[in-house]
């Protein structure tokens, strides 16, 4: 299977705007008073979305892998694509005295590499995989949507249950 070139260059700091329904469709699975620490907010869209209490980004002064912590039990972010790992450990390391979540939008098969099996089979808050069943078009005047699926990952420290896939339906 090949890729198709999207005809755009390649966004500065992987900044892609996740579109409203895309943050919308991770509402219902967070818990209600969560206090939202949005680590890479771009121009604050997903955010604004969240309610985020904190939206903090590297443009403007907070590399989220090198700072201190925020007084939140929810991190939810679109990392960038090659942080991304690094994203997830830390917000696990942050969000694990806090029993908290972590929620990162990502390609639906990030999870299928052998290294990430602990990020994922092997992780002990890893809850749930929400597939998005529609494609992103991450450029509001694009006539395409992106050659990927995505899914929110979600890890929660309260859950007991072995983890879930679930689909979200988009018209």
């Amino acid at each position: 299977m090949s890729q198709r070139h999207s005809g755009y260059a390649r966004a500065a700091f992987d900044q892609y705007e996740t579109p409203e329904w895309v943050t919308a469709a991770l509402l219902p699975r967070i818990p209600k008073g969560s206090l939202i620490w949005e680590p890479a907010c771009g121009s604050g869209k997903m955010a604004r979305v969240l309610n985020a209490h904190y939206a903090t980004d590297i443009q403007t002064g907070t590399d989220f892998l090198t700072c201190f912590s925020r007084d939140a039990d929810a991190i939810i972010t679109n990392p960038p694509y090659g942080l991304a790992t690094e994203f997830i450990l830390r917000a696990l390391a942050l969000m694990e005295p806090e029993k908290g979540m972590v929620a990162m939008l990502l390609r639906t098969d990030f999870d299928h590499a052998k290294s990430r099996r602990r990020l994922f089979a092997d992780h002990p808050a890893f809850a749930e995989k929400l597939v998005l069943t529609k494609r992103i078009r991450w450029f509001e005047d694009s006539k395409l949507s992106s050659s990927f699926n995505h899914a929110w990952f979600i890890w929660d420290w309260r859950n007991a249950r072995s983890p879930v896939i679930s689909y979200h339906f988009e018209d």
